[in-house]
């Protein structure tokens, strides 16, 4: 009996196919169009004549607007020619992530000439295993590799895919084989619903010229910005110079290339998609183009809105930074601050002992002009660098900052300090009548550094108060809070004494 030549075992050995090489396999041979020609089955089904196709090389314009909520508004400008009547445009190379309901499609030609009448986003994209899905039912080739004679030679098997279920089914002659069967596959065509890339295809109607300038604009997600900043502050804490970096993250599926950028800052309402839609893309267009190679900024309505001068290019899965603003010896203060707690009355867990409060350390700054800032800041983490004492930079603390206007004053907390000690106790607790009481307390400052500071000590007082006596001047911050301005010389300690009387 004559065994079939892939069954044979004389002279040559059959090289295993694994899963890998199959799937790579499979692409490799799938024939891609780019050019925008129409495989036979796209052909049968556009029976109206073959769809027209319009890529990044019918582009002239590209504006990429990202708001600070991971969404982004996309307006694409291309130079097309279109054919009179009812035809099928296959729109290509938009953002994976688009939100189909968000389109905006027309002509800035002749807008009331050409007309959307569907659109359909397709997003079945061309992979090997939905190739193979495809084809269940339908003869494909298989390839295969052997050596003979120190030769590698390659057999061509036609198979029937019976099934693609947790692996693929054929149907070889009168034999049915499972499995992994061959190193690569051949197709004789793209099916005609699936795509290389993500994909508008619209039914359109032009009865204007054929030459005609395109404007499609959508809204695509997985594209995000948000502001860093870094504080470095001199060995004497009076002056820093502040960075401001904007760092914009595009996982939409999509690059953008040479592209007009804007931001958006503010707390943006999230409306209905469409209303939503209509209300960024007015944003979007009502900035001018900045003169200047970085970022302008302008007031929009209540939000703040960022255009960079110049045009730049965002890849897919790429994080870029681009300067926002520099800021040289900006004053600063530093402060050190004690924030009493609601259960300052007692230690419940050692009476008589004092409680200990962290002294928490911030430095503060105005947002101002002549600091060489002066610009809305967009809410960011801030990260606080100091030189020592050799001139090298160390890093000491970061922290969040909310959208800052202009005048405001912005304050970051870096840390606790080490070397000041904070402790309080209460040292009387007196009932005059029915509602009314007396409270005393002692908060004791020990500062072990070789320079003196201000400790700010903010207190909570409940009920109906009035302070009786204290050791160093307070104010009435709050309905509930006093505040002290404590001065501690350099390697001493002061001792805070005050006395209230409250009535609930």
């Amino acid at each position: 009996m004559n065994t079939p030549m892939y069954f044979q075992r004389g002279g040559f050995r059959w090289v295993a196919a694994t899963a890998a090489i199959l799937l790579a396999g499979a692409a490799a041979f799938v024939p891609v169009d780019h050019a925008g020609r129409k495989n036979e089955g796209q052909e049968k089904e556009a029976s109206r004549g073959a769809d027209q196709a319009t890529t990044l090389n019918d582009q002239t314009d590209l504006g990429v607007t990202v708001y600070n909520s991971n969404i982004a508004l996309i307006r694409d400008v291309r130079d097309l020619q279109l054919p009179k009547g009812d035809f099928r445009l296959k729109f290509m190379d938009i953002a994976a992530t688009v939100n189909p309901a968000t389109v905006h499609f027309r002509s800035l030609t002749d807008p009331e000439k050409l007309s959307v009448l569907e659109q359909n986003y397709e997003y079945d994209l061309l992979e090997p295993n939905k190739l193979l899905n495809k084809y269940v039912g339908k003869e494909v080739t298989l390839v295969r590799s052997y050596m003979e004679n120190g030769t590698t030679k390659h057999e061509e098997i036609k198979a029937m895919l019976l099934a693609n279920n947790n692996g693929p089914v054929w149907k070889i002659g009168n034999d049915i084989v499972t499995g992994v069967y061959g190193e690569s596959y051949r197709f004789p065509e793209v099916p005609a619903n699936l795509y290389d890339r993500p994909t508008l295809l619209m039914s359109l109607e032009n009865s204007g010229p054929s030459k005609q300038k395109i404007e499609s604009s959508y809204l695509a997600s997985n594209l995000s910005w948000n502001a860093d900043y870094v504080l470095t502050v001199g060995g004497d804490d009076k002056a820093a110079d502040l960075d401001g970096w904007v760092t914009i993250v595009n996982n939409s599926g999509t690059a953008f290339h040479n592209a007009k950028l804007q931001l958006v800052a503010g707390d943006l309402n999230r409306l209905p998609q469409r209303d939503q839609f209509r209300a960024m893309e007015m944003m979007a267009k009502a900035a001018p183009a900045a003169a200047s190679n970085q970022f302008q900024q302008e007031n929009f309505s209540e939000y703040h809105l960022y255009s960079l001068g110049r045009r730049t290019s965002v890849e897919d899965k790429e994080t870029k930074q681009i300067s926002l603003l520099e800021g040289s010896g900006v004053p600063v203060e530093k402060l050190f601050v004690v924030n009493g707690q609601n259960f300052y009355y007692h230690n419940a867990q050692n009476p008589g002992s004092p409680l200990k409060d962290p002294v928490q350390v911030f430095y503060k700054f105005k947002n101002e002009e002549k600091a060489g800032l002066g610009i809305p800041l967009p809410g960011g983490n801030l990260r606080v660098y100091q030189k020592d004492s050799k001139g090298g930079v160390l890093f000491i603390g970061e922290d969040h900052i909310d959208h800052t206007p202009k005048d405001e004053f912005v304050t970051v907390k870096i840390g606790n300090a080490f070397d000041v000690v904070a402790e309080r106790k209460q040292t009387d607790y007196k009932r005059i009548s029915d509602r009314v009481w007396q409270m005393e307390f002692e908060i004791t400052i020990r500062n072990h550094k070789d320079t003196p500071i201000n400790v700010q000590v903010n207190e909570p007082i409940g009920g109906d108060w009035e302070m009786l006596n204290s050791s160093f001047k307070y104010t009435k911050t709050a309905a509930f809070a006093a505040q002290f301005d404590v001065p501690v010389k350099a390697n001493r300690e002061s001792v805070l004494k005050y006395r209230v009387q409250a009535k609930w």
